[in-house]
């Protein structure tokens, strides 16, 4: 059964499965919180029921339920399919007039037990009658538009919401506040199975996050005869005198349709061998459904079996004696038994498969049941939870009566998609204004190119927002660099100290990480070059380097206006910096300064580099065409080779040279205020420099956790998570790190490793919530990783078009935590970019260590272009 599962939920192997594995399109479990009217209608064997329940948001513990039952004439099952949903509106209009004003909408779940495909939890397609309907004109047709096409032409005011079969509303009404039920089966006239399954497993449908309820049809199980092993020719005469010959196997040895036909064949069988009745005729037996399956259960049950038994076989005109009478009631006993057995069997395999797609050791889960064999003979269910536990083990279960499903099941089901579709549009109300559409990009994207030209422009560079500093870097790495070199690596509170040494085929290093205490960070400049040069001391001391003077390269990944290659004036302190006495003085004459007093005269500071550059230097190394650094980590900034005729603010026209952008700045002049949302503006407002970095408070791994926060808050407050209930700890600034949307974004994560994430933060989150906390971390990260292309797309096309070239071919030389550790962002970003800039073929090559080597080779460019 496991493996006709996995190929029902397979694409290329579903044709093949005797288990259609029906997708239902139920994708949460009630929470207890629904509440309101709604009306069912159960299409049953020979009658219709129609109900009124009413919800109070109570657990669903105490719903308060009116119904009405009308018979159904043979014809109307037998006939057309328009007059079968004629008469079931008709039904409707009847119900309603008892107690409703004629104006009055109400919802209504549609319970049909039938199989179907279902496409939405609205619309579902008829594959075939069973239970003795004939319908013409409906298998293949939508039955829920057949319904409500019925209900308008009686002019109700009543909406055909969701369409479920009787084992979906078992399922539902058989949750516990502790614990969701997310199995049910019913055993009755016949047969049946739903469970909760991993979304991503269910390849018949688009949905690939949460879980889906699927509806596994496993009465037709054994249609391919899988199960000629266990049939019997019982089993076999049952099967040829059924309407559906071949059809429904495993039903026919389990549901109560049959058991009566079963035992009436061995009987049969019995009799013609002289083994019971030798006393009377047995003709009788060879009359069809001549014993029922209810008389079995009473031989069974009875409190005095053996009378019960003999009144039985009397009715039938046999005469039977004490012998005869225990051998048919052992007969019952054993075909019952096999058929608890048997379900016991499936589900086993189906809990089996969710613990396997779950990836847990052990399972704990509550199992709906309903039907007349369950309900109706004790030991069916004692042999249904010893089975299943004999054969899955690591599966703990609890049997749990279903209390009317098809009624109250189906009204729960209805109200859940009316709770889920409010939830969806207040989850899109939240969400959407962080959609952007091509468009919105093109224009961010054109907004870029505007403040590039601005920052290039000697008049225009103050108005701009991305300042476009000049590095004096003109020339990426040829290949001939030869020597060793120091390099100094200042991004954040931890700094290196490397010694690189450049050879003709290979590149080593040797580098260590020094910490820089919070109180120099936020203490004098002075303070922090002694620490500086104090570290570059220890380290040459270790390295056996003091008596060396080697060029050094120094990475300062801070915003600065570079005024040579030697030569930078820190703009502004970024990062949680803000060490006083540095902000427009010469960083790398503060690192001489300290020097000096340090008395260390063995510092010889040729370049100095911010990380974007040092990482287009380090990639350039491996790949001539990497002209573009990009970082996208704590932070975000680009930087890229620019025609010297368009830098404005250096002389010269000659070659190229190397632009800081700043991008991280980019809007904030309010050129990018369109796309701003409330949960930015709260994350910008609560930040250290409020108005300033616009650009990369909505692309950078220092904020997207807190934008995530702040959505979570929302959704809190407008109750579409965690039930409303208040969250404190998520009131906690930066309590939501990015790294969690790394984790919860990959691939085939099971969702409980998404509530563990949730529930270490005291997030009591449902399985409900982890998707809906997955989807807002994806579209964060993925809005992210569309600026930061709208960003890249104005830089290839600018170069592209500086070239005068069709198609520019470009590399890309990246680094940063956000591109390289989550799990899309890196994708996300190509493939838009590829979409918005189309006339470039843009490679990216991954950085190693480009603060580090890369300003080692930035010092030892500048000693080759500087000549002996």
């Amino acid at each position: 059964m496991m493996q006709d599962m996995r190929k029902g939920l397979s694409c290329q192997m579903h044709a093949q499965a005797t288990m259609q594995m029906l997708p239902t399109f139920i994708c949460s479990m009630p929470d207890g919180t629904e509440k309101g009217d709604f009306l069912v209608v159960e299409l049953c064997q020979n009658y219709v029921r129609t109900l009124c329940v009413t919800l109070f948001g109570d657990g669903n513990q105490r719903p308060q339920v009116m119904y009405k039952i009308f018979d159904m004439p043979m014809d109307i099952t037998q006939g057309k399919g328009e007059a079968l949903f004629s008469f079931i509106a008709k039904c409707l209009r009847q119900f309603l007039a008892g107690f409703s004003s004629p104006q009055r909408r109400f919802p209504l779940g549609f319970v049909f037990p039938f199989s179907c495909k279902q496409t939405r939890l609205d619309k579902a397609e008829l594959i075939s009658w069973s239970k003795g309907f004939k319908c013409t004109g409906v298998e293949g047709k939508d039955v829920v538009q057949l319904l409500q096409s019925a209900i308008n032409k009686e002019e109700l005011y009543v909406d055909v919401v969701a369409l479920m079969n009787d084992t979906v509303g078992t399922m539902m009404t058989s949750s516990r506040d502790d614990k969701a039920c997310e199995v049910a089966i019913i055993v009755d006239a016949g047969t049946n199975s739903c469970f909760m399954a991993e979304a991503q497993l269910i390849e018949t449908v688009e949905e690939t996050s949460g879980r889906m309820c699927v509806n596994t049809e496993w009465g037709c199980f054994g249609d391919d005869t899988t199960l000629s092993g266990i049939v019997t020719v019982y089993d076999q005469c049952v099967d040829k005198e059924s309407s559906n010959p071949g059809k429904k196997r495993f039903e026919k040895l389990v549901g109560g349709f049959y058991l009566g036909e079963i035992v009436r064949h061995v009987l049969i069988t019995l009799a013609a061998e002289k083994a019971i009745f030798t006393g009377s005729k047995a003709g009788i037996l060879r009359n069809k459904d001549v014993l029922k399956t209810h008389q079995v259960l009473e031989m069974i049950n009875h409190e005095d079996g053996m009378a019960k038994t003999r009144s039985t076989l009397e009715t039938l005109g046999l005469r039977p004696n004490e012998r005869d009478c225990c051998w048919v009631k052992h007969v019952c006993r054993e075909v019952v038994s096999r058929a608890a057995a048997l379900c016991a069997a499936g589900l086993a395999a189906i809990l089996t498969h969710m613990c396997q797609s779950r990836e847990l050791e052990q399972l704990s889960v509550n199992i709906g049941v309903d039907g007349e064999l369950y309900r109706d003979h004790t030991m069916f269910g004692e042999i249904l939870q010893s089975v299943t536990e004999l054969l899955a083990p690591e599966c703990t279960i609890t049997l749990l009566p279903s209390v009317d499903g098809t009624g109250r099941g189906a009204a729960i089901v209805t109200a859940l998609a009316l709770r889920l579709a409010e939830q969806r549009r207040e989850v899109e109300q939240l969400l959407s204004p962080l959609r952007l559409s091509r468009s919105d990009l093109q224009r961010v994207q054109a907004l870029m190119r505007q403040e590039m030209e601005l920052g290039l422009g000697k008049e225009t560079s103050a108005r701009s927002s991305v300042r476009m500093l000049p590095t004096y870097v003109r020339a990426t790495p040829d290949g001939t660099e030869r020597g060793e070199f120091l390099a100094l690596d200042l991004g954040g509170t931890n700094f290196r100290v490397l010694v690189v040494r450049v050879a003709e085929d290979s590149i080593r290093m040797a580098s260590e990480i020094y910490v820089i205490p919070t109180s120099i960070i936020q203490g004098t400049g002075v303070a922090l070059f002694n620490h500086i040069v104090e570290c570059i001391m220890d380290f040459q001391l270790k390295q056996d380097l003091m008596e060396q003077i080697l060029p050094l390269g120094f990475t300062f990944s801070f915003p600065c206006q570079q005024l040579g290659l030697d030569k930078a004036v820190l703009l502004n302190w970024t990062k949680g910096f803000s060490a006083s006495g540095c902000v427009g003085q010469d960083v790398v004459q503060l690192l001489r300064d300290a020097a000096q007093r340090k008395e260390h005269f063995a510092l010889n500071v040729v370049a100095v580099v911010n990380d974007t550059v040092g990482t287009m230097m380090s990639c350039g190394y491996d790949d001539p065409k990497c002209e573009i650094g990009l970082i996208v980590g704590t932070g975000t900034n680009a930087c890229y080779m620019e025609e010297m005729r368009n830098v404005g603010t250096v002389e010269g026209n000659d070659g190229r040279m190397c632009i800081n952008m700043e991008w991280g700045a980019f809007g904030d002049n309010g050129c990018l205020d369109h796309i701003f949302t409330t949960f930015d503006r709260m994350v910008d407002e609560n930040t250290i420099n409020p108005g300033k970095q616009r650009f990369e408070k909505l692309i950078s791994g220092m904020y997207l956790g807190e934008i995530v926060r702040y959505i979570l808050l929302a959704m809190v407050e407008k109750q579409v998570l965690f039930r409303g209930k208040p969250c404190p700890k998520l009131q906690t600034k930066d309590i939501f790190q990015t790294k969690f949307l790394s984790t919860i974004e990959i691939d085939g994560l099971a969702l409980r490793k998404v509530l563990a994430i949730l529930r270490d933060l005291d997030l009591h989150a449902s399985f409900e919530d982890s998707v809906l906390v997955r989807e807002v971390c994806q579209t964060v990260s993925l809005r992210a990783a569309q600026l930061c292309a709208a960003g890249m797309a104005a830089v290839v096309e600018k170069m592209r078009e500086n070239r005068g070239l069709d198609q520019l071919d470009v590399t890309v030389g990246v680094d940063g935590t956000l591109y390289k550790m989550h799990p899309h962002f890196s994708r996300n970003l190509q493939q838009t970019l590829q979409v918005l800039a189309p006339k470039c073929t843009v490679t990216f090559l991954r950085s190693e260590d480009g603060s580090g080597k890369g300003a080692a080779l930035v010092a030892a460019v500048a000693c080759r272009k500087a000549g002996p």
